[in-house]
């Protein structure tokens, strides 16, 4: 993804599977769709685009393809050497947890790399803590077991997404309660972890001078989950029962004005 200061992402690259890539193509014609990560040299074909890249999101779509899967954990370790920010999500909730799945099961990928940011829903969260902490998760203290699981992580973003959204860099927890609907579709966590990469990249770019001494990722966490939660709400009030997260991202621009620049 490759956001422009603060006016968007200028280019959106898709790096996807041969067989995905004539649907993922038919989208959009903004997409850059690049049909490479079911190759066994994937992660060395994604590096030479690194450089022209500002922020990676990983995990929607992906499934548990093992060469699929040992091309992302190639790609994470090349794009951890470039100190890009790197967004870690998971498909919709009755699907595969690729992403996300794939760091329960090697934690170390990403333990201690600061400019990584997790976004799990509860059950996620629960596999997350079962691989990390390898202990029982106190049900009565949301806020403190996000906390903790960042930082036995090393000080890695998680963002539990809820009734409210909970973040925390391992220092201290954010709370976002922007008020959405009642009707939460299926891939609005794509919505979330999208806008959370170009977020990602524009509040490193500030520093945390500019974000009152708030880890900038933080700061990113918090205004993605605001602006989603703002397109459900706006997408909702028009359509009711039949929104769909289409709608929500015909939002985007309105939400986005609305929230961050009145």
């Amino acid at each position: 993804m490759g956001p422009r200061e603060l006016n968007g992402a200028d280019l959106v690259h898709v790096f996807c599977a041969r067989e995905a890539a004539p649907v993922i193509k038919s989208y959009s014609p903004e997409l850059i769709v690049h049909p490479i990560l079911d190759s066994r040299d994937a992660a060395q074909e994604v590096e030479k685009w690194l450089p022209r890249l500002h922020s990676l999101v990983v995990g929607p779509g992906l499934g548990r393809d093992d060469l699929l899967l040992n091309s992302v954990g190639g790609i994470l370790e090349v794009s951890k050497a470039r100190g890009l920010p790197v967004v870690i999500d998971a498909v919709r909730p009755c699907s595969a947890q690729d992403g996300l799945w794939l760091v329960a099961q090697q934690p170390t990928l990403i333990q201690g790399y600061q400019k990584a940011v997790l976004t799990p829903n509860h059950i996620e969260f629960s596999r997350l803590w079962e691989a990390v902490i390898k202990g029982p998760m106190d049900t009565k203290d949301d806020s403190g077991c996000v906390l903790r699981l960042s930082q036995a992580l090393g000080n890695v973003t998680v963002v539990r997404k809820g009734e409210q959204d909970l973040m925390s860099d391992g220092q201290q927890v954010l709370v976002c309660n922007q008020k959405g609907s009642s009707r939460r579709c299926g891939g609005q966590g794509d919505l979330l972890s999208g806008s959370l990469g170009v977020m990602a990249h524009w509040a490193l770019l500030a520093g945390p001078e500019r974000t009152d001494s708030i880890s900038p990722l933080l700061v990113a966490a918090w205004g993605a989950c605001t602006l989603t939660r703002e397109c459900n709400q706006q997408a909702f009030q028009k359509h009711g029962r039949s929104t769909t997260t289409s709608d929500m991202i015909t939002e985007v621009g309105a939400a986005f004005s609305k929230l961050f620049e009145t």
